[in-house]
């Protein structure tokens, strides 16, 4: 395994030239999850139009390795469908990371920690106090991953019946 940072990355903003990349990222993604752990939630496609959406709705960072976008997240003041706030620390500015994606021969080289590290940065001169997420409490679950990374578990539940765990990093 390469140390983390034996990668040279450099991360920023997204912009609409980025948008298919995006899409193509997340749907290697949900690709390679799918060959791994059989069809699920994280099964589902991405597209070009989805992410030019998220990215009026929020603020959504890119991984490039060179020119090539090889990890990707998204982060919003906006709570997601999926999140229950009852399950979280009281919070008067909370954001919430979404759509996180790692190009699937690059993972297990410290990407997606270092993008972890990016939003802290990022969710502390937004200003927030908090990251709040969602993960599949399943195999293909990154759950173990968030928690790793500084994230604690706060509650599981089960929401249209997609079984989830919810994790929080307060950020001082």
């Amino acid at each position: 395994m390469l140390s983390p940072h034996t990668i040279r990355l450099a991360f920023a903003l997204a912009d609409e030239a980025s948008a298919p990349a995006i899409a193509e990222l997340r749907m290697a993604t949900a690709r390679d999850l799918t060959a791994r752990f059989g069809r699920g939630h994280w099964s589902g496609e991405a597209s070009e139009r989805g992410v030019l959406a998220g990215m009026r709705q929020s603020k959504v960072w890119v991984a490039r390795k060179g020119k090539e976008v090889v990890a990707t997240f998204r982060m919003s003041t906006t709570k997601p469908w999926a999140i229950d706030k009852a399950y979280f620390a009281k919070s008067s500015h909370p954001l919430y990371l979404t759509d996180m994606a790692v190009r699937p021969d690059l993972q297990g080289q410290g990407i997606g920690r270092r993008c972890l590290n990016r939003a802290v940065q990022y969710a502390a001169e937004w200003p927030a106090d908090a990251i709040r997420l969602d993960a599949y409490d399943a195999e293909a679950g990154a759950g173990e991953f968030y928690a790793k990374c500084g994230f604690r578990e706060v509650g599981r539940v089960t929401y249209r019946g997609v079984p989830l765990t919810y994790y929080e990093r307060l950020i001082p």
